[in-house]
Protein backbone atom coordinates (compact mmCIF):
# COMPACT_ATOMS: atom_id res chain seq x y z
CA UNK A 1 0.00 0.00 0.00
CA UNK A 2 1.26 3.33 -0.73
CA UNK A 3 0.30 6.50 1.79
CA UNK A 4 0.07 9.77 0.59
CA UNK A 5 1.41 12.72 3.16
CA UNK A 6 1.47 16.47 3.11
CA UNK A 7 3.07 18.35 5.46
CA UNK A 8 1.01 21.76 7.04
CA UNK A 9 2.34 23.98 9.87
CA UNK A 10 0.91 24.25 13.44
CA UNK A 11 1.03 26.47 16.64
CA UNK A 12 3.86 23.05 17.84
CA UNK A 13 5.67 22.72 14.65
CA UNK A 14 5.00 21.65 11.47
CA UNK A 15 2.66 18.01 11.01
CA UNK A 16 2.88 15.48 8.49
CA UNK A 17 -0.57 14.24 7.65
CA UNK A 18 -0.72 10.27 5.97
CA UNK A 19 -3.61 8.41 4.62
CA UNK A 20 -3.85 5.18 3.49
CA UNK A 21 -6.19 6.37 0.32
CA UNK A 22 -9.79 7.40 2.37
CA UNK A 23 -8.77 7.24 6.07
CA UNK A 24 -6.05 8.97 8.38
CA UNK A 25 -3.65 6.61 9.33
CA UNK A 26 -0.94 9.00 10.85
CA UNK A 27 0.14 12.73 12.32
CA UNK A 28 3.51 12.57 12.53
CA UNK A 29 6.16 15.50 14.57
CA UNK A 30 8.50 17.10 13.42
CA UNK A 31 10.64 15.96 16.04
CA UNK A 32 9.25 12.06 15.32
CA UNK A 33 11.43 9.57 16.59
CA UNK A 34 12.47 7.00 13.61
CA UNK A 35 10.22 3.78 14.05
CA UNK A 36 7.78 5.51 16.17
CA UNK A 37 5.14 4.83 13.45
CA UNK A 38 5.84 2.23 10.32
CA UNK A 39 4.43 3.03 7.46
CA UNK A 40 4.81 1.98 3.91
CA UNK A 41 5.99 3.63 1.15
CA UNK A 42 5.00 7.14 1.07
CA UNK A 43 4.18 9.57 -1.68
CA UNK A 44 4.04 13.32 -1.14
CA UNK A 45 0.63 14.56 -2.29
CA UNK A 46 0.13 18.80 -1.48
CA UNK A 47 -3.47 18.36 -2.91
CA UNK A 48 -4.89 15.33 -1.45
CA UNK A 49 -8.88 16.64 -0.68
CA UNK A 50 -9.28 13.88 2.62
CA UNK A 51 -5.74 15.75 3.91
CA UNK A 52 -6.90 18.62 3.05
CA UNK A 53 -10.04 17.87 5.15
CA UNK A 54 -7.70 17.01 7.88
CA UNK A 55 -5.66 20.20 8.03
CA UNK A 56 -8.80 21.94 7.90
CA UNK A 57 -10.14 20.36 10.92
CA UNK A 58 -6.54 20.66 12.57
CA UNK A 59 -7.08 24.46 12.19
CA UNK A 60 -10.41 24.67 13.71
CA UNK A 61 -9.31 22.98 16.49
CA UNK A 62 -6.13 24.89 17.07
CA UNK A 63 -8.30 28.01 16.62
CA UNK A 64 -10.50 26.93 19.22
CA UNK A 65 -13.24 26.40 16.85
CA UNK A 66 -13.32 22.35 16.99
CA UNK A 67 -13.36 20.22 19.93
CA UNK A 68 -14.33 17.08 17.83
CA UNK A 69 -13.09 16.02 14.63
CA UNK A 70 -14.87 14.04 11.95
CA UNK A 71 -12.48 12.16 10.37
CA UNK A 72 -12.13 8.58 9.36
CA UNK A 73 -9.47 6.63 10.73
CA UNK A 74 -6.80 3.95 9.80
CA UNK A 75 -5.45 2.76 13.30
CA UNK A 76 -2.75 -0.01 12.29
CA UNK A 77 -1.41 -2.14 15.25
CA UNK A 78 -1.98 -4.92 17.36
CA UNK A 79 -4.79 -5.35 19.15
CA UNK A 80 -4.30 -4.39 22.68
CA UNK A 81 -2.78 -0.66 21.17
CA UNK A 82 -5.91 -0.60 19.02
CA UNK A 83 -8.17 -1.09 21.92
CA UNK A 84 -5.85 1.86 23.30
CA UNK A 85 -6.30 4.07 20.87
CA UNK A 86 -9.73 3.85 20.42
CA UNK A 87 -10.38 4.58 24.50
CA UNK A 88 -7.97 7.54 23.71
CA UNK A 89 -11.17 8.89 21.44
CA UNK A 90 -13.76 8.73 24.36
CA UNK A 91 -11.71 10.87 26.45
CA UNK A 92 -13.52 14.02 26.36
CA UNK A 93 -12.12 17.62 24.80
CA UNK A 94 -10.50 19.35 28.53
CA UNK A 95 -10.11 16.10 30.03
CA UNK A 96 -7.49 14.57 31.27
CA UNK A 97 -7.55 10.07 32.07
CA UNK A 98 -4.17 8.64 33.94
CA UNK A 99 -2.60 5.09 32.54
CA UNK A 100 -4.60 3.36 35.11
CA UNK A 101 -7.75 4.79 33.76
CA UNK A 102 -6.97 3.77 30.46
CA UNK A 103 -5.80 0.31 31.53
CA UNK A 104 -9.23 -0.09 33.71
CA UNK A 105 -11.74 0.86 30.58
CA UNK A 106 -10.17 -1.38 28.22
CA UNK A 107 -10.77 -4.17 31.07
CA UNK A 108 -6.92 -4.96 31.61
CA UNK A 109 -6.79 -2.84 34.84
CA UNK A 110 -2.66 -4.37 35.96
CA UNK A 111 -1.18 -3.06 32.04
CA UNK A 112 -0.62 0.87 32.91
CA UNK A 113 2.79 0.17 31.40
CA UNK A 114 1.35 -1.15 28.33
CA UNK A 115 -0.95 1.37 28.00
CA UNK A 116 1.51 3.71 28.06
CA UNK A 117 4.06 1.86 25.30
CA UNK A 118 0.92 1.71 23.30
CA UNK A 119 0.32 5.43 23.91
CA UNK A 120 3.45 6.10 23.11
CA UNK A 121 3.04 4.11 19.44
CA UNK A 122 -0.31 6.47 18.82
CA UNK A 123 0.43 6.79 15.18
CA UNK A 124 -2.78 9.72 15.07
CA UNK A 125 -2.06 12.44 17.98
CA UNK A 126 -4.04 15.25 18.62
CA UNK A 127 -7.08 13.58 17.01
CA UNK A 128 -6.82 10.42 19.03
CA UNK A 129 -5.65 12.70 21.82
CA UNK A 130 -2.92 10.75 23.76
CA UNK A 131 -1.88 14.11 24.93
CA UNK A 132 -5.15 14.11 27.59
CA UNK A 133 -3.02 10.85 29.45
CA UNK A 134 -1.50 12.13 32.08
CA UNK A 135 0.54 10.37 35.20
CA UNK A 136 -1.19 9.61 38.73
CA UNK A 137 -0.07 12.17 40.31
CA UNK A 138 -0.67 14.56 37.73
CA UNK A 139 2.14 15.29 35.99
CA UNK A 140 2.90 15.27 32.75
CA UNK A 141 4.95 12.22 31.20
CA UNK A 142 5.69 11.57 27.75
CA UNK A 143 4.68 12.80 24.53
CA UNK A 144 6.32 12.07 20.78
CA UNK A 145 5.72 15.69 20.20
CA UNK A 146 7.57 16.52 23.06
CA UNK A 147 6.31 17.96 26.26
CA UNK A 148 5.96 21.63 25.01
CA UNK A 149 3.28 20.11 22.53
CA UNK A 150 1.30 17.97 25.11
CA UNK A 151 1.52 21.25 27.81
CA UNK A 152 -0.17 23.65 24.92
CA UNK A 153 -2.49 20.98 23.95
CA UNK A 154 -4.02 20.55 27.49
CA UNK A 155 -3.59 24.22 28.30
CA UNK A 156 -5.36 25.09 24.61
CA UNK A 157 -8.25 22.44 25.49
CA UNK A 158 -8.94 24.41 28.77
CA UNK A 159 -7.30 21.47 30.95
CA UNK A 160 -6.40 22.80 34.56
CA UNK A 161 -3.13 21.55 35.56
CA UNK A 162 -0.55 22.11 38.37
CA UNK A 163 2.83 24.15 37.92
CA UNK A 164 3.56 22.71 34.80
CA UNK A 165 6.36 19.86 34.43
CA UNK A 166 7.87 22.04 31.39
CA UNK A 167 8.00 25.15 33.83
CA UNK A 168 9.49 23.10 37.04
CA UNK A 169 12.09 22.05 34.61
CA UNK A 170 12.94 25.34 33.71
CA UNK A 171 13.73 26.89 37.09
CA UNK A 172 16.18 24.09 37.90
CA UNK A 173 18.17 25.75 35.67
Amino acid sequence: MIYNWMQVPSPIGNLTLVSNQDRLAAILWEVERPGRVRLGEMRHTPNDAMLSDVDLQLRQYFAGERRQFDIELAFVGTDFQRDVWHALLAIPFGETRTYSQIAHEIGNPTAMRAVGAANGRNPISIIAPCHRVIGADGTLTGFAGGLPAKEYLLTLEGVPMKRSIVMQQQTLF
